[in-house]
């Protein structure tokens, strides 16, 4: 739709996350009020919008895990450049801590696993289609959205206070990256989706 079209009207852009709604957040709040439109605006078929919208998600959603893998080795990198570096006393780096070498240790088998199930989803996208990969896509939507989180909050906590300030990306990742658990589907929807599909092998059908 044209926005010069006399119904349509922005309302206001909406802040998301301490940005103030400009730019790349933006997420505008949309009037639209007897809006005509002529026929040559439309895409594809009068009925087919929904599934035409569908039709985008699963390589969205792939698109989606391979840029938060990204970000979960960035932040891989600060957490183990500052517990190599930091020392809570002299000669005491903060490696030394059992605590941080787990974090550690759970950061990279969380970001490795959460890799080989999106090549996986990837893989079978291409050999076999979106729909054969149905089930593969929800699990890589929340389980790779979920080790971001988690390997972030792990490099922050062990950052300390410049964790959540501007001087590193993290307080950024983390503004800009909580929504991954929302959008495109929540995790409990993706979690319905796999659930479902292992219980169906024991006989369950929700449509009973």
């Amino acid at each position: 739709m044209p926005t010069d079209n006399p119904g349509f009207r922005i309302e206001r852009n909406l802040p998301v996350m301490g940005h103030a709604g400009e730019g790349w957040m933006s997420h505008a709040e949309l009037r639209l009020e007897e809006c005509r439109v002529s026929a040559d605006a439309l895409l594809g078929a009068p009925g087919d919008g929904f599934a035409m919208a569908q039709s985008r998600l699963a390589p969205g959603r792939i698109h989606h895990c391979m840029r938060w893998i990204g970000i979960c080795d960035r932040a891989f990198e600060l957490l183990c450049r500052h517990a190599a570096t930091r020392e809570l006393a002299p000669g005491e780096p903060l490696a030394d801590r059992q605590l941080v070498q787990s974090w550690i240790a759970d950061s990279r088998a969380e970001i490795d696993s959460a890799a080989l199930l999106v090549l996986r989803a990837a893989w079978t996208i291409d050999v076999e289609g979106a729909r054969a990969a149905r089930e593969q896509i929800s699990l890589i939507k929340f389980h790779a959205a979920r080790t971001l989180g988690r390997v972030l909050d792990r490099a922050i906590q062990a950052h300390g206070g410049a964790g959540v300030t501007d001087d590193t990306p993290l307080a950024f990742f983390w503004r800009s990256e909580r929504a991954a658990r929302i959008y495109d589907g929540p995790d409990e929807v993706h979690q319905g989706v796999v659930a479902r599909a292992a219980l169906r092998a024991y006989g369950y059908d929700r449509r009973k």
